[in-house]
Formats: C-alpha cells, sequence, structure tokens
C-alpha cells in the first residue's frame, strides 16, 4: 500500500490533483488504513500516470474518462482510439493557428510601442489602448 504522499511523487502529480480526480471519478477511491490515510495500490499507480500522460498531451477530462472507458475494455479497436486521437489531434490544430494569429497580433502591437518610442515624452501605449478599444471575433 502506498500513502498519497509517495503516490504524488512516484507519479509527478500533486496531492490536490490527485483528491481531485478521486473526487470526480477518474481515479477510484483508495483503501483506508486503520488511522484513516489513504492506501494507493499499484493500480492507482498506473492508473494515474495514464491520466497524467493524457492531460500532458492536453486531452480535456472527458477525453481522458473515454480514454480510460477504452483502455479498461481492452477488446476495443483501435479505430475507436485512433478516432478520439484525430479530434483531439484537429483542436490541436485550431489551437496553434490560434496561438500564431496571436503571436502575430502582440509583434505588431509590440512593434507600434517601438515605432512610437518613449523619447518623446508621450503618454499612452498603443498596446494599452488597443486592448481599451478593440474587439475580436464580434465580441
Amino acid at each position: 500500500m502506498i500513502p498519497i504522499g509517495a503516490l504524488a511523487a512516484r507519479t509527478r502529480c500533486n496531492i490536490e490533483t490527485i483528491r481531485f480526480y478521486e473526487k470526480i471519478g477518474v481515479l477510484p477511491k483508495p483503501a483506508r488504513t486503520e488511522g484513516g490515510h489513504r492506501a494507493y495500490a499499484r493500480a492507482h499507480v498506473e492508473r494515474l500516470t495514464f491520466i497524467r500522460r493524457a492531460r500532458e498531451l492536453g486531452f480535456t477530462l472527458d477525453e481522458v474518462r473515454a480514454l480510460l472507458r477504452l483502455a479498461e475494455a481492452r477488446d476495443v479497436p483501435c479505430t475507436e482510439v485512433k478516432d478520439l486521437a484525430a479530434t483531439h489531434l484537429a483542436e490541436v490544430g485550431t489551437k496553434i493557428a490560434d496561438l500564431r494569429a496571436m503571436q502575430k497580433a502582440l509583434t505588431s502591437l509590440i512593434a507600434q510601442c517601438d515605432a512610437r518610442g518613449d523619447a518623446d515624452g508621450q503618454l499612452g501605449c498603443p498596446l494599452i489602448e488597443t486592448l481599451l478599444t478593440s474587439t475580436t471575433n464580434g465580441h
């Protein structure tokens, strides 16, 4: 049996995150010692490692639940896992495009600040002004 601190160290997962995963049901509740402390088994280490790796790859908790169901079934065709991963990959591509657009916008705003310069004693900041007046996506 493994105490929560050792589980956190082995899986490189925060203790509060472990408790949260238990609370939402992605990690089964462990047995308790006579003193009421959580006592985890090897299966908890494996499952938590799986969850942590999936989260590192950017899978949402709902996607992690789906992956766990597929992993537990063991006889599920790989195409189901592949389909889930392909959907996630498309979402990652969208996020990358959004980040590139954000990078371009910030680069432009910083360039405006550089072009304006502070030596002339002008007050105000083009970046702040843009943030105060701009709308994105129709908002």
